[in-house]
C-alpha cells in the first residue's frame, strides 16, 4: 500500500493560526469518547461552529492534507451512499502544538544569540523571555497593555490570570493557589513543553520561563512584583511565587 509524504514540519502549526480551522479541530478533539474516532460530517460540523457547509468543507479538506485530520466513509443510518466524515489523527494535534511551542522558544534563543538589545544590554534568558512576553501578550492574549498596578486583590489576580494564560500558550499546565489574601500566588507548574531541553540546561528555560511571567507582568502594569521560581521540585513539576508590592486600596478599588 502506498503512503503520500509527510507534510512540512510546520503545516500543521500554519493551519491552527486559522481561527476557524481551530475552532474546527477543538470541535472533533473535544466529542465524548465513544465518539471521537467516528468523528462528525461536514454538515454537522457546519452546525456545531456556525458556517456554511461549503466553508467547513474547505477547511476540512486543508486539515485533512495537513495530516491534522482524517477522513473516513461512513454508511448512514438510512438509505443512501456513505457519507464522508472527520476525526482527529492520533498524535497530530500534539505534535503540531509542540513544533509551536519550540517556534516561540527559537524566537527568544535567537534574541540571546544577537549578544545584546536594542539599549546596547546583555541579553540573558530571562530578559529574552520578557521582551518576547511585553511584544506579544497583549496580541496574543487580546487584551490592551496597561501601565497601572492593581489597587485590589481582585484586580491583581486577573493580571496574575493573564500570565497563567501566557504560561498555558506556551504549553506548559499551570494551576495557582493564593496567599497572604491574595496579595501572593503560589503556581505549580508542570508540563513544560521543553522538559529535556530544560534537564540539561536549566538556566536557559527556566530563565527564559521566569522571563515569560516576569514580563507579561509588567506589560500589564505589575512593574513591582517579586518573582521567585524553583526548577525541578518534582520530576516533572516547578513551584513559583510571585507578590505584589503596590500598596492595595482601601476598600478594594481597582
Amino acid at each position: 500500500m502506498s503512503t503520500s509524504p509527510p507534510p512540512p514540519p510546520d503545516e500543521g502549526v500554519g493551519l491552527l493560526r486559522s481561527a476557524v480551522r481551530r475552532d474546527i479541530v477543538d470541535t472533533l478533539a473535544n466529542l465524548p469518547e465513544d465518539e471521537r474516532e467516528e468523528g462528525l460530517s461536514a454538515q454537522e460540523l457546519a452546525g456545531l461552529v456556525g458556517l456554511h457547509v461549503t466553508t467547513v468543507r474547505f477547511h476540512l479538506d486543508q486539515l485533512v492534507d495537513g495530516r491534522l485530520l482524517t477522513s473516513h466513509l461512513a454508511r448512514s443510518q438510512g438509505a443512501g451512499r456513505p457519507g464522508k466524515r472527520y476525526a482527529v489523527a492520533p498524535g497530530s494535534i500534539r505534535a503540531a502544538a509542540t513544533e509551536e511551542h519550540y517556534q516561540a522558544l527559537a524566537t527568544v534563543l535567537a534574541e540571546m544569540v544577537a549578544g545584546q538589545d536594542e539599549d546596547g544590554q546583555q541579553v540573558t534568558p530571562e530578559s529574552a523571555g520578557a521582551a518576547w512576553a511585553r511584544r506579544n501578550a497583549p496580541r496574543l492574549l487580546q487584551q490592551p497593555s496597561l501601565e497601572e498596578p492593581a489597587r485590589s486583590p481582585g484586580a491583581w489576580l486577573s493580571k496574575v490570570g493573564l500570565m497563567i494564560d501566557v504560561l498555558r500558550e506556551w504549553g506548559y499546565s499551570p494551576t495557582l493557589r493564593t496567599e497572604q489574601e491574595g496579595r501572593s500566588v503560589e503556581v505549580e507548574i508542570t508540563g513544560c513543553p521543553f522538559i529535556e531541553l530544560a534537564h540539561s540546561q536549566p538556566e536557559v528555560v527556566c530563565g527564559i520561563h521566569r522571563g515569560l511571567m516576569r514580563g507579561t507582568l509588567e506589560v500589564f502594569g505589575e512593574d513591582d512584583t517579586e518573582l521567585s521560581l524553583q526548577p525541578f521540585v518534582g520530576p516533572d513539576r516547578c513551584l513559583a511565587h510571585v507578590t505584589t508590592r503596590t500598596g492595595f486600596t482601601r476598600g478594594g478599588t481597582p
